[in-house]
């Protein structure tokens, strides 16, 4: 017994045929090469027709067209008011861990140390 994997010769293909190929081998997320496996048919033809369809070559295919976006131009809007300064006398400490204390230059520094013992 013979076992053929592969159709021998030429392999004559409808338009419908091709459009259907090519709007399964173009889907997102799909691999070219694993329609290709599947349906037997080499990669040179997938992108024949694939240019055939962009030119219109194809029965009921319509020649794509390049497609433009509109762009409006909008007024510049002002920039962001930058953040206040801080008050004189604050103090803004900044941990490795990302925590943040802000106190005053009359803060109690024993208070102050057992805290940031604390978060460390």
């Amino acid at each position: 017994m013979e076992v053929v994997g592969r159709v021998s010769g030429r392999r004559r293909w409808s338009d419908a045929e091709k459009l259907e190929i090519l709007a399964e081998a173009f889907r997102p997320g799909i691999r070219v090469c694993d329609i290709i496996a599947r349906r037997e048919v080499s990669s040179s033809l997938i992108y024949t027709w694939r240019k055939q369809l962009r030119e219109g070559k194809l029965a009921e295919a319509v020649p794509s067209l390049p497609v433009f976006a509109e762009v409006q131009v909008a007024e510049p809007t002002p920039p962001a008011p930058l953040p206040a300064p801080y008050p004189s006398g604050l103090i803004q400490i900044e941990l490795p861990g990302g925590v943040r204390v802000s106190v005053d230059a009359s803060v109690d520094a024993g208070a102050l140390a057992r805290v940031l013992s604390v978060l460390r």
